[in-house]
């Protein structure tokens, strides 16, 4: 009962405090990940005795036990996550470039960060671990400013998604590798070796089925359970967890499991609206993840590292997008996409975070080497944040010099192939009878629409463009290309969405035309100032009078 007031209590703490800085913050489009570790550090004082007991003594305070409880389940989630964003239909275009990119950067950052670790006197031990966490990038931090930045889609955007598959993919291999090596201490040459193959070999049965059920298995029941939000977010977290437990069966590391969860699902159709609808759940705990790792960090230890720090992120920031620049070039990318795809990654990953942590349990490093690597991952992704958001500002400012020319000159870049923005379209929601009709009779005119559903079922067969989602999410409606369109229409039947959408839709000056399927919804509307309403009750009436009168059952 103890240890679980004082997990409320600290999850509490946790998400107050970070609510109230990234509100003080958010001017200053400072990422959320940095918030989160900031506020970690910064509540150290009053939740020291929250740091697990990782590397620590074997009996800990109730406190511990409830972070650690926290950080395992948010790690879990947060892999869980990374998986769905990495669609194999997305890249399959440029899969050769991310491959290619995503190894050799792996091997060449790899190689220079173990240099500069054994110069800066680490042992060989700390300094693969140093080594290893410098060379991958962050998906999350990236496809977030991407999708802020609506260039997702773009030639870069497709190229850096498929960079993160492949290094993630790399991650779960070394991941595998711990999983299997154990305690090196406690165990022989040949217990250790047969341990790692054991582990290869589950990691290899499990991406095999994850990858046989989203072509075989899953497909059916996901789009049964589409048309329930609940249903859906609540089959996708059990789908997470059953491989999580199939992860620790096998031996495996929880994250394992999870991240391929999150990738088997990420090759379904309706992959979007999922990811759109658990997206709130992955905010959450990112945040609970992050501050707990805050809150972990030692301080005083990466301080008197801070030279070690100062090189590290030095060789991220630049050394990484230096390589990048390099082989996408060798490709026959233009100049500006492998820029602007370079800057992307040039930060750590929550990866680097979550392989140090597995490091600390298995006793291979101690506490300074992961504060140290946070206090990289800090900075890395607070500079790179900037360098993303500013990237075409950056492109245009060195556009023309020495640097840029070192660099092979391709002429790949942007085609019509790209996912087209679309514009002056009309946004049509809800496939009821109504719904389908509107949708086939403006597509019968020649305008350009989307309609909307959330059962997927619902949209086959219409002549139109077609996306699964649920307007109620704003991420939905910015897919849909809302502040573009030039009419939205709703023939929902729920008074709650509909007058969602009209308040979005009046926000952005979008014109609206809703569903007045009941005549206690038609003041909201109004007062909403509703362009048009569709009373369909009232013409259904005035139609069947007519009827009547023109077989001469009514009175005229």
């Amino acid at each position: 009962m103890l240890g679980d007031l004082y997990l409320i209590q600290s999850i509490g703490i946790m998400i107050v405090a970070a609510a109230a800085a990234i509100l003080l913050l958010r001017r200053l489009n400072t990422p959320t990940i940095v918030v989160y570790i900031l506020v970690g550090l910064a509540l150290t004082p009053l939740l020291g005795n929250l740091s697990t007991s990782r590397g620590g003594p074997a009996a800990s305070p109730p406190e511990a036990d409830a972070v650690e409880i926290i950080a395992e389940v948010g790690i879990a989630l947060l892999l869980f996550l990374v998986g769905l964003e990495l669609s194999l239909e997305k890249i399959r275009d440029v899969g050769k470039v991310a491959f290619y990119a995503g190894i050799g950067q792996v091997i060449f950052t790899a190689a220079g960060g173990f240099a500069i670790a054994l110069l800066l006197n680490f042992n060989a031990m700390e300094s693969i671990f140093l080594a290893t966490a410098l060379t991958f990038s962050s998906t999350v931090v990236v496809v977030k400013l991407l999708d802020q930045k609506r260039e997702i889609h773009t030639l870069y955007g497709r190229i850096a998604v498929g960079i993160f598959l492949v290094q993630d993919l790399v991650v779960i291999v070394i991941l595998t590798f711990l999983a299997g090596l154990g305690s090196p201490e406690s165990a022989s040459l040949g217990e250790m070796t047969w341990s790692v193959v054991r582990a290869f070999a589950g990691m290899g049965a499990l991406l095999a089925f994850a990858l046989l059920a989203s072509r075989y298995l899953l497909p059916r029941p996901f789009e049964w359970a589409a048309r329930s939000p609940q249903a859906l977010f609540i089959w996708s977290l059990c789908w997470c967890f059953l491989f999580v437990v199939a992860a620790e069966w096998m031996g495996l590391s929880p994250e394992i499991g999870a991240f391929l969860a999150g990738m088997s699902l990420a090759q379904l159709g309706g992959s979007n609206d999922l990811r759109r609808r658990v997206h709130p759940l992955m905010n959450f705990f990112i945040a609970i993840f992050f501050v707990s790792l805050g809150v972990q960090m030692e301080l005083q230890a990466a301080a008197a590292q801070w030279k070690a720090a100062v090189a590290f992120s030095l060789f991220v920031l630049i050394g990484n997008p230096l390589i990048f620049m390099w082989i996408i070039a060798k490709h026959g990318y233009s100049e500006r996409v492998s820029f602007l795809t370079s800057v992307t990654v040039a930060q750590i990953s929550e990866f680097s975070f979550i392989f140090a942590a597995v490091g600390l349990n298995a006793g291979l490093i101690d506490r300074s080497i992961l504060s140290l690597i946070a206090v990289v991952g800090l900075v890395t992704i607070a500079v790179s944040a900037y360098m993303i958001l500013y990237n075409h500002w950056l492109y245009e400012r060195l556009r023309g010099g020495w640097l840029l020319g070192l660099f092979p000159q391709g002429s790949l870049d942007e085609t019509g192939e790209d996912t087209p923005q679309l514009r002056g379209h009309i946004i049509v929601a809800g496939m009821n009878a109504l719904g389908r009709r509107l949708a086939e009779a403006l597509h019968a005119r020649g305008e350009t629409v989307l309609a909307i559903d959330t059962d997927g079922l619902k949209l086959e067969g219409l002549p139109c463009r077609t996306m699964a989602g649920n307007i109620d999410y704003l991420a939905a409606l910015e897919d849909a290309g809302l502040a573009q369109a030039k009419l939205a229409v709703s023939a929902l039947q729920i008074e709650d969405t509909n007058n969602l959408l009209a308040y979005r839709c009046k926000q952005l000056g979008v014109p609206v035309v809703i569903h007045a399927f009941d005549r206690s919804v038609t003041e909201a509307l109004q007062r909403l100032r509703v362009d048009y309403l569709i009373d369909s009750k009232v013409r259904g009436v005035a139609r069947l009078a007519h009827e009547l009168k023109q077989a001469g059952v009514a009175a005229t």
